[in-house]
């Protein structure tokens, strides 16, 4: 299958929130390869590191050296998005690291007033060279996951295929709901992706179906294997349709990418 290249309606950049409060679930390679994905069938994607761990920006190759000015200086203001971005391996795409400066963001901005829309803000000033903002969450859902969502027009879940896989995922759509109803009557979740799927393990095909079984169409038909390619390719500053093409990893994130296009495509019309 390849990815669908049918060009959707130009309405700005779609922006994505790929978040989960657990660690571990995959979370930050999904928005890494969807993105290259989205890329190689030429959209303009931007990824926004929002994580302070910032490891993004290490599966992206940005040396730490490089990240002096980041997504904390676009979050709070200091500067624009054009300041802050820089751009990787992959033609089309780009990448807004993060840096140390963004584990004090919550702090800081806990005491600011319209605390919840500073990333909005600045997104709304020059996002429109993009077709694609995705946003890479921290695990946790405080104000920098808060900020994220307020941002976005839909949120994807990376859902890990192990014990305890559902556990959290009724707080995340609740907090999502609460900021649908507060602040972002558009937000919505796009969809649930099976991650790090083993087919020798019968708890993956359990897990797996228990998911679709709870949400339905919500969990996107494509399945994230493990995958030893997948899990090398960040210590070599690349996305894994970089480093392995060919392998199943690669594979699986260009039939996500074919699918989140076609659901975008739906949604339009």
């Amino acid at each position: 299958m390849t990815i669908d290249e049918k060009k959707l309606p130009r309405r700005g950049p779609r922006i994505i929130a790929v978040a989960n409060q657990k660690g571990g679930v995959g979370k930050t390679t999904t928005t890494i390869n969807l993105g290259t994905a989205l890329a190689a069938v030429g959209k303009r994607v931007v990824i926004l590191d929002l994580d302070p761990q910032g490891n993004a920006s290490t599966g992206l190759g940005v040396e730490r050296a490089a990240r002096t000015r980041n997504s904390y200086h676009l979050l709070i203001g200091e500067a624009a998005l054009g300041d802050v971005v820089q751009e990787t391996l992959v033609p089309g795409q780009s990448v807004v690291p993060s840096g140390v400066d963004l584990s004090g963001a919550e702090i800081e901005l806990a005491g600011m007033e319209n605390r919840q829309f500073y990333l909005k803000e600045a997104l709304k000033r020059d996002a429109e060279a993009y077709d694609y903002v995705l946003i890479d969450c921290p695990p946790a859902l405080g104000l920098l996951t808060v900020n994220a969502l307020v941002a976005a027009q839909a949120v994807l879940v990376p859902l890990q295929c192990e014990f305890f896989a559902l556990e959290g995922i009724t707080s995340l759509i609740n907090t999502v709901e609460q900021i649908r109803r507060a602040f972002n009557p558009v937000l919505h979740i796009q969809g649930i992706v099976l991650t790090m799927f083993d087919r020798r393990n019968k708890l993956s095909d359990m897990v797996a179906s228990d998911v679709r079984a709870h949400f339905g169409e919500t969990v996107y038909e494509t399945i994230i294997p493990r995958n030893v390619r997948v899990s090398e390719a960040p210590s070599h500053g690349r996305p894994v349709l970089i480093y392995d093409v060919n392998c199943a990893g690669s594979r699986a994130y260009l039939h996500l990418a074919g699918e989140v296009l076609r659901r975008e495509r739906i949604a339009a019309a």
